[in-house]
């Protein structure tokens, strides 16, 4: 197993942090890799790159098995309304393919807002940065690496 941008970056700022590698399975969507990692599909968190009415982007962090209620997102971040950015702009805009997108390591820190379903566990699984990667972290720790506030954001 490789070590990612990720990684390394959360090993550079010494968060204790657990990896998983599932790019061996045939696992595709969110909730496939949770069951595939045997894990609580609550717990483990999708990444998600939204453009505002002000043309801002901003990520979102939501259970895999949820969707982004786009009225929430836009209150979180106070903008009218908000919209999921077309596929081909996700690697040019933040270094990351789909399936493999991290709020950690981006060309450029977003404004970020984690689901407050987070808030609920110790730890939380998101994409280690390459798809067939996720790392385990702590809310309170991964705040030690990226600026983000908690809301309710699932429908």
């Amino acid at each position: 197993m490789e070590k990612t941008n990720v990684m390394r970056v959360l090993s550079q700022k010494k968060i204790n942090y657990k990896e998983y590698y599932y790019g061996d399975t045939d696992a595709v969507g969110g909730v496939e890799v949770a069951e595939t990692l045997g894990e609580d599909v609550r717990r483990v968190f999708k990444t998600l790159v939204t453009v505002g009415k002000t043309k801002q982007h901003y990520v979102f962090m939501i259970p895999v098995a949820e969707e982004l209620d786009l009225k929430k997102a836009a209150q979180a971040v106070g903008e009218k309304n908000i919209e999921m950015i077309p596929q081909k702009e996700l690697l040019p805009l933040t270094g990351y393919v789909h399936g493999g997108c991290s709020p950690i390591g981006m060309k450029k820190q977003f404004t970020t807002v984690i689901d407050a379903a987070a808030e609920n566990f110790d730890t939380i699984l998101f994409s280690g940065g390459k798809v067939g990667y996720q790392v385990e972290v702590a809310p309170a720790d991964l705040s030690k690496v990226i600026r983000f506030k908690f809301h309710d954001l699932t429908k």
